[in-house]
């Protein structure tokens, strides 16, 4: 493990000199080798799916896990628009001159090694991959041993882009050793590795937390919330709940607690069972919406847990009071949602809520790399320092002073 991590942090030192034109055309190259080998991917991927109908996956890790045509090519596609952005590294973010006439830039700079740790999703090594490359980090990748074949391919098709032009492999790496163990030595390498982004489940984010000696950005849990207040038009708001629940259960932003004002439970929540009911999506509810509804009992332990499934939690509050007390107890900080045509309500839900990304009429499941505009993200972080969010290529820089001087001393 030492010489490995060894290995790649000499490789970072080279992959800082390349220009960001050098690396545009490496990341073009990769997209492309890609969909020249997406029948070997889905083959790869075909055996990973048969472990999870052997191993009894549910139906949202399945879909997590799943690999076609078209999303091999959305893989691609997801390189090539980072390649499009603009180049993260060497930006002076800021300038003066102090009285000593010392000239001080701030400077964005790469963050080192990288340790990426995920489940389930293939599409997160080449997202991972490509985003690290064009900020000039090396990843380190440790995905879910579910994707393992999906993975292996995945790495190999976009080092042997960086082989063919006598670059170190180890600028895109897969873990050696893949198990808990593994992990457990990797998050603290603190001589070798200078940053850990764990995605995937509570045990996962609550054992690398407790354990890594590594900075960590974690990519917790997305306990979202989407509320409907008095002041809602009803079919908008209905519509965005439908598709908060249901366009994509299994991924973290999609919401988990409906939240009702009780001022117009007893109009909507009909409706809304009718539309939930249409899509298969088993419901839970609080006794007020028992009392309007038929749908299953509800516990706090439900209210505090990530499904990621066609299930869902419905709760009548008092007004955007209550909403806001429900989503303090029981939010993740990752992404929660107002439908309201009330300014004064929406402007108070969004500044009393302290998650990553708070919506106004509109859906939680736009918390994405690619609807942000900063092409795939490396997470969602739901930590308040150095990045917060969908995490980007800025969030894969820090920055130095250079400092400029003539003979000054102090």
């Amino acid at each position: 493990m030492e010489q490995f991590l060894r290995e790649a942090k000499t490789a970072s030192r080279m992959l800082s000199q390349l220009s960001g034109r050098e690396k545009n055309r490496l990341l073009n190259e990769m997209a492309a080798a890609l969909r020249a080998n997406t029948m070997s991917i889905i083959e790869a991927n075909a055996r990973d799916m048969y472990s999870a109908d052997i191993n009894n996956l549910s139906v949202a890790l399945k879909d997590r896990l799943l690999l076609d045509e078209g999303r091999i090519d959305a893989m691609a596609t997801a390189i090539e628009e980072i390649a499009a952005l603009k180049e993260p590294v060497g930006r002076v973010l800021d300038g003066w001159i102090t009285e000593v006439g010392l000239k001080i830039e701030k400077v964005s700079v790469p963050i080192g090694v990288i340790g990426i740790i995920y489940e389930s999703r293939p599409n997160v090594t080449s997202d991972t991959a490509a985003l690290c490359f064009k900020s000039a980090n090396v990843c380190v990748l440790k995905g879910g041993k579910e994707a393992e074949h999906s993975n292996q391919i995945i790495a190999s098709i976009l080092r042997s882009v960086l082989k063919k032009h006598g670059l170190p492999e180890a600028l895109i790496s897969l873990l050696p050793d893949s198990s808990r163990e593994g992990v457990a030595q990797l998050i603290t390498m603190d001589k070798y590795v200078d940053l850990i982004v764990p995605r995937g489940g509570e045990g996962l984010i609550r054992f690398v937390s407790e354990n890594a000696t590594v900075p960590v950005v974690k990519h917790d849990k997305g306990q979202c919330h989407t509320y409907i207040d008095s002041d809602a038009k009803i079919d908008e708001a209905i519509a965005i709940a439908v598709n908060a629940k249901v366009q994509r259960p299994g991924v973290c932003n999609a919401m988990e607690t409906l939240l009702v004002d009780t001022a117009i439970a007893a109009e909507i929540l009909p409706r809304l069972k009718k539309a939930f009911d249409s899509e298969g999506t088993e419901l839970k509810g609080c006794v007020q919406t028992q009392s309007i509804i038929d749908v299953g009992d509800v516990t706090d332990v439900d209210f505090d847990t990530e499904y990621l499934a066609n299930i869902l939690n419905i709760r009548v509050v008092e007004g955007v009071e209550g909403a806001i007390e429900h989503i303090v107890r029981f939010g993740s900080g990752h992404s929660e949602a107002i439908v309201t045509e009330n300014i004064t309500t929406a402007e108070l839900f969004l500044n009393s809520i302290d998650a990553a990304a708070v919506y106004v009429n509109a859906s939680t499941r736009f918390t994405d790399g690619g609807a942000f505009g900063f092409g795939a993200e490396v997470g969602i972080s739901t930590n308040k320092l150095h990045a917060r969010g969908p995490m980007g290529i800025e969030g894969l820089t820090t920055y130095k002073f250079k400092i400029y001087g003539s003979g000054q001393i102090r």
